[in-house]
């Protein structure tokens, strides 16, 4: 779930940062897409589609969260998660180059990619359109430990963006609205839903799936010029027996508020990645078209119930949906007007160590990376979204989505020496893969963590808590440590 949640970042987004304007900071950033194909041992073909937010850190580098997976050839389901540097300059008149590399977890699609560390060093050569790039990147694709590794010329598209956010030691003064905050997505929403499948749709294996697959996850979307919107999706299986099954998807949409009230409608389409818990999808390719109703609950929450269809054009999975999900608005793009609040957030990135127990009866440490994403409600109770992919312990593939809320507590005096905060956690979520007894998929995660602050926005946290899967034998200590980066984001406030 990665983009969607984001990344940590270093103490040096707080210092001189540029374009810093009444105390908004805005800092230049890409939104970027690769597409390459890649040869595994044997001769097999594997088309690899990545996506990735960055964040200028100054001097040309840039810093973020980037996902890879499969689109074409037999391994439907193959995800890496982690995040990207990149440097970048400009060569002569349009034409720019980028040198970065991509270090990540995950695997998946019976890939053998042992303990599923990616590594992708990449230099690319792009012309600038004017915000809009497009170019050819030279990569190299290896998985540590395994023969996989392959070198290829692809298509990278990128576009130029800001992230606008207000230092920690800044928040509480009076700003003006600026527009969209972060990233720039305008609402978040958490979503239930289920799968019928139809016609021959069946298992990688064999056999026929069950009548109805339940998933969960979460969409992130901005406005457009009128009533258009754009977005990205990510959802993991949790029930029917698909333990292990990912989507991660872009999403275009249009939506229309009704005559004198709070009911909308609208329909988007969606095109993007899929595969895992032995669901037929091909190559890995997953494309959806859906009609829905919203409700505006309050300010900031709405609920939408959405109908439509899911297809696998590469494979055999075919399936009604239903879903019911509750909307998160961070801003009205429609009222630039409203008074700005300022909302802290924290983005973190780090690696957590489990003892997890295997479906061949064995049990063996396995590390995950982590990113997390939190946004405070008040002073001190917030929402968390987390995800996880694995890149050690021989357990490529395994990854996890957990949602839940969390309580802080602030234990130092600012200007007397090193400032603590203490905390605890309750997520619930879904995971699979990797050979991890999890099954079902569904999981548990109870933890506490100490943190101390490296400077104005960064602070270095470790915690542990107990990580549990209602039906596998999953059950196991949990040890974590992360470097924090806390913000505010600035939206509109109470029309």
């Amino acid at each position: 779930m990665l983009l969607l949640l984001g990344a940590g970042a270093p103490a040096a987004f707080a210092q001189g940062a540029p374009g810093d304007t009444g105390g908004i900071v805005f800092r230049p950033s890409q939104a970027r897409v690769s597409a390459e194909r890649l040869r595994l041992p044997g001769g097999e073909r594997l088309g690899l589609v990545g996506t990735a937010y960055t964040v200028e850190l100054g001097q040309g580098l840039a810093f973020g969260p980037a996902v890879f997976g499969s689109v074409s050839g037999n391994r439907g389901g193959l995800f890496t998660l982690g995040a990207e540097l990149a440097w970048r300059a400009r060569l002569w008149g349009p034409l720019r180059t980028e040198l970065g590399v991509y270090a990540g977890g995950g695997g998946g699609a019976a890939l053998p990619v042992g303990d599923g560390l990616m590594l992708r060093p990449h230099a690319d050569l792009l012309y600038d359109f004017g915000g809009i790039s497009l170019g050819l990147s030279w990569s190299q694709v290896r998985f540590a430990g395994t023969p996989i590794s392959s070198r290829q010329v692809g298509l990278v598209l990128s576009t130029d963006t800001d992230f606008t956010y207000l230092p920690r030691d800044r928040q509480g003064l009076a700003l003006p609205s600026i527009g969209r905050p972060g990233a720039g997505f305008d609402r978040v929403q958490g979503v239930l839903g289920v799968y019928r499948p139809r016609g021959d749709a069946g298992r990688s294996g064999g056999g026929a799936l069950p009548r109805s697959i339940g998933y969960t996850g979460l969409r992130a979307e901005r406005a457009l010029r009128g009533p258009f919107y754009w977005g990205l999706e990510a959802n993991v299986g949790t029930q029917g027996g698909v333990t292990g099954y990912v989507e991660y998807l872009g999403t275009v949409g249009v939506e229309a508020g009704l005559p004198d009230s709070v009911f909308s409608v609208g329909g988007r389409v969606a095109l993007g990645m899929a595969g895992g818990g032995d669901i037929a999808v091909g190559g890995g390719l997953l494309a959806k078209a859906s009609a829905y109703g919203a409700v505006r609950l309050t300010r900031d929450l709405a609920a939408t119930v959405e109908f439509g269809l899911t297809s696998a054009p590469r494979g055999d999975f075919r399936a009604l949906h239903g879903a019911a999900s509750l909307i998160w608005i961070f801003d009205d793009a429609g009222n630039v007007f409203s008074p700005s609040r300022t909302t802290r957030t924290e983005f973190a990135t780090g690696l957590e160590r489990i003892d997890a127990a295997r479906r061949d009866g064995s049990t063996r440490p396995l590390t995950t990376v982590v990113l997390k994403a939190s946004r405070f409600l008040d002073a001190n109770l917030y929402v968390t979204g987390q995800a996880r992919s694995a890149v050690g312990g021989g357990a490529g593939g395994w990854s996890a989505g957990l949602f839940g809320v969390g309580w802080q507590q602030p234990m130092g005096t600012p200007g007397r020496g090193p400032t603590w905060h203490v905390g605890v956690e309750a997520l619930a979520g879904a995971g699979g893969g990797g050979g991890v007894d999890a099954r079902g998929g569904a999981l548990l995660q109870p933890n506490a963590y100490v943190g101390i602050d490296l400077g104005p926005t960064s602070a270095l946290r470790i915690g542990a808590g107990q990580l549990r899967a209602r039906r596998g034998e999953l059950k196991s200590t949990t040890v974590d440590v992360s470097l924090v980066f806390a913000f505010g984001l600035v939206g509109p406030g109470a029309r």
